[in-house]
Protein backbone atom coordinates (compact mmCIF):
# COMPACT_ATOMS: atom_id res chain seq x y z
CA UNK A 1 0.00 0.00 0.00
CA UNK A 2 1.44 3.40 -1.01
CA UNK A 3 2.47 5.96 2.02
CA UNK A 4 0.50 9.30 1.89
CA UNK A 5 3.19 11.78 2.92
CA UNK A 6 2.22 13.78 6.14
CA UNK A 7 1.89 17.28 5.26
CA UNK A 8 2.03 20.18 8.18
CA UNK A 9 -1.04 21.40 9.06
CA UNK A 10 -0.18 24.82 10.43
CA UNK A 11 -1.61 25.26 14.17
CA UNK A 12 -4.70 27.47 14.88
CA UNK A 13 -5.16 29.56 18.05
CA UNK A 14 -8.69 27.97 19.05
CA UNK A 15 -10.42 30.75 21.10
CA UNK A 16 -10.78 30.23 24.83
CA UNK A 17 -14.00 31.01 25.36
CA UNK A 18 -17.48 30.50 23.66
CA UNK A 19 -20.06 33.62 25.08
CA UNK A 20 -23.93 33.21 24.11
CA UNK A 21 -25.17 36.78 24.12
CA UNK A 22 -29.24 36.08 24.08
CA UNK A 23 -32.17 38.96 24.27
CA UNK A 24 -35.09 39.25 21.95
CA UNK A 25 -36.00 38.84 18.22
CA UNK A 26 -37.60 42.39 18.61
CA UNK A 27 -35.96 44.70 21.16
CA UNK A 28 -35.04 48.63 21.85
CA UNK A 29 -32.88 51.24 20.26
CA UNK A 30 -31.33 50.99 23.61
CA UNK A 31 -31.00 46.98 24.23
CA UNK A 32 -29.75 46.88 20.13
CA UNK A 33 -27.00 49.35 21.48
CA UNK A 34 -25.97 46.91 24.29
CA UNK A 35 -25.70 43.98 22.44
CA UNK A 36 -23.56 45.11 19.44
CA UNK A 37 -21.25 46.47 22.28
CA UNK A 38 -21.40 43.25 24.21
CA UNK A 39 -20.61 41.87 20.67
CA UNK A 40 -17.90 43.90 20.02
CA UNK A 41 -16.06 44.06 23.39
CA UNK A 42 -16.34 39.94 23.41
CA UNK A 43 -14.76 40.06 19.97
CA UNK A 44 -11.96 42.10 20.40
CA UNK A 45 -10.93 39.83 23.68
CA UNK A 46 -10.72 36.79 21.32
CA UNK A 47 -14.42 35.08 22.11
CA UNK A 48 -16.57 33.78 20.17
CA UNK A 49 -19.60 35.08 20.20
CA UNK A 50 -23.18 32.71 20.50
CA UNK A 51 -26.62 33.45 19.93
CA UNK A 52 -29.74 32.65 18.31
CA UNK A 53 -28.96 33.87 14.68
CA UNK A 54 -31.90 36.09 13.42
CA UNK A 55 -32.96 39.64 14.10
CA UNK A 56 -33.03 42.14 17.34
CA UNK A 57 -29.96 41.59 20.20
CA UNK A 58 -29.01 38.29 18.23
CA UNK A 59 -28.16 40.75 15.50
CA UNK A 60 -26.98 43.54 17.46
CA UNK A 61 -24.50 41.31 19.07
CA UNK A 62 -23.51 40.06 15.82
CA UNK A 63 -23.01 42.89 13.61
CA UNK A 64 -20.85 44.23 17.04
CA UNK A 65 -18.23 41.23 16.88
CA UNK A 66 -18.20 41.14 13.22
CA UNK A 67 -17.57 44.87 13.39
CA UNK A 68 -14.23 43.90 15.27
CA UNK A 69 -13.21 40.98 13.25
CA UNK A 70 -14.21 38.32 15.95
CA UNK A 71 -16.26 35.55 14.60
CA UNK A 72 -20.12 34.79 15.79
CA UNK A 73 -21.87 31.45 15.31
CA UNK A 74 -26.02 31.54 14.86
CA UNK A 75 -27.46 28.62 16.00
CA UNK A 76 -30.93 28.60 14.19
CA UNK A 77 -33.77 27.38 15.34
CA UNK A 78 -34.94 26.63 11.46
CA UNK A 79 -33.94 23.65 8.89
CA UNK A 80 -32.69 26.13 6.99
CA UNK A 81 -30.17 29.06 6.53
CA UNK A 82 -33.26 31.34 5.78
CA UNK A 83 -33.45 34.18 7.66
CA UNK A 84 -30.28 33.93 8.98
CA UNK A 85 -28.07 37.46 10.09
CA UNK A 86 -25.80 38.34 7.33
CA UNK A 87 -23.25 39.50 10.46
CA UNK A 88 -22.93 35.45 11.09
CA UNK A 89 -19.66 33.79 10.58
CA UNK A 90 -21.40 30.43 10.62
CA UNK A 91 -25.28 29.79 10.38
CA UNK A 92 -26.38 26.62 12.20
CA UNK A 93 -29.92 25.13 11.01
CA UNK A 94 -31.36 23.12 13.49
CA UNK A 95 -34.80 22.24 12.80
CA UNK A 96 -35.31 22.54 16.63
CA UNK A 97 -37.62 25.29 16.57
CA UNK A 98 -36.93 27.08 20.42
CA UNK A 99 -35.27 23.81 21.49
CA UNK A 100 -32.45 25.04 20.12
CA UNK A 101 -31.96 27.47 23.15
CA UNK A 102 -30.89 24.54 25.08
CA UNK A 103 -27.92 23.92 22.13
CA UNK A 104 -26.75 27.56 22.40
CA UNK A 105 -26.35 28.15 26.54
CA UNK A 106 -24.75 24.54 26.73
CA UNK A 107 -22.15 25.37 23.97
CA UNK A 108 -21.55 28.47 25.93
CA UNK A 109 -18.86 29.18 28.71
CA UNK A 110 -20.90 32.01 29.79
CA UNK A 111 -24.08 33.47 28.70
CA UNK A 112 -25.07 37.29 28.99
CA UNK A 113 -28.96 38.29 28.47
CA UNK A 114 -29.51 41.41 27.49
CA UNK A 115 -33.45 42.43 27.33
CA UNK A 116 -35.69 39.85 27.85
CA UNK A 117 -38.64 37.86 26.05
CA UNK A 118 -40.28 34.33 26.90
CA UNK A 119 -37.21 32.90 24.30
CA UNK A 120 -34.74 34.65 26.35
CA UNK A 121 -36.00 33.47 29.80
CA UNK A 122 -35.65 29.94 28.90
CA UNK A 123 -32.28 30.75 27.96
CA UNK A 124 -31.59 32.10 31.17
CA UNK A 125 -33.56 28.96 32.74
CA UNK A 126 -31.40 26.39 30.61
CA UNK A 127 -28.37 28.26 31.52
CA UNK A 128 -28.77 28.18 34.90
CA UNK A 129 -30.25 24.85 35.62
CA UNK A 130 -27.30 23.70 33.89
CA UNK A 131 -24.26 25.33 35.15
CA UNK A 132 -23.44 27.79 33.16
CA UNK A 133 -23.15 31.62 34.54
CA UNK A 134 -25.67 33.97 33.44
CA UNK A 135 -24.76 37.87 33.59
CA UNK A 136 -27.78 40.29 32.83
CA UNK A 137 -27.82 42.97 31.11
CA UNK A 138 -31.40 45.02 31.92
CA UNK A 139 -34.39 42.61 31.51
CA UNK A 140 -35.36 39.85 33.46
CA UNK A 141 -35.34 39.84 37.26
CA UNK A 142 -36.54 36.51 38.77
CA UNK A 143 -37.87 36.96 41.91
CA UNK A 144 -38.56 33.86 44.82
CA UNK A 145 -42.12 33.93 46.52
CA UNK A 146 -41.28 36.59 49.18
CA UNK A 147 -39.84 38.96 46.10
CA UNK A 148 -36.48 38.31 46.87
CA UNK A 149 -33.98 37.88 43.76
CA UNK A 150 -33.08 34.32 43.46
CA UNK A 151 -29.48 33.93 43.38
CA UNK A 152 -27.54 32.55 40.31
CA UNK A 153 -27.34 35.40 37.71
CA UNK A 154 -25.19 38.35 37.83
CA UNK A 155 -26.31 41.59 36.97
CA UNK A 156 -24.34 43.77 34.81
CA UNK A 157 -24.35 47.76 35.26
CA UNK A 158 -23.44 47.98 31.61
CA UNK A 159 -22.11 46.53 28.59
CA UNK A 160 -18.53 46.57 29.65
CA UNK A 161 -19.24 45.55 32.77
CA UNK A 162 -21.30 42.24 31.05
CA UNK A 163 -18.15 41.93 29.04
CA UNK A 164 -15.93 41.34 32.46
CA UNK A 165 -18.47 39.24 34.61
CA UNK A 166 -18.89 36.97 31.34
CA UNK A 167 -15.41 36.36 30.72
CA UNK A 168 -14.02 36.00 34.30
CA UNK A 169 -17.27 33.38 34.57
CA UNK A 170 -16.28 31.54 32.01
CA UNK A 171 -12.75 31.17 33.03
CA UNK A 172 -13.98 28.96 36.33
CA UNK A 173 -16.09 26.40 33.99
CA UNK A 174 -14.56 22.93 33.78
CA UNK A 175 -14.37 21.95 30.40
CA UNK A 176 -16.86 19.26 29.23
CA UNK A 177 -16.55 15.86 30.19
CA UNK A 178 -16.90 12.80 26.99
Amino acid sequence: MPQIPSRQIPSRQIPSRQIAVCGPGECTPREAEQARTVGRLLAERGAVVLCGGYGGVMAAAAAGAREAGGVVVGVLSGRDRAGANPDLTVALPTGLGEARNALIVRAADAVVVVGGSWGTLSELALAQRGGTPVITLGGWRILDAEGRPVPGPATAADPADAVRLALAAAGQVRPLSP
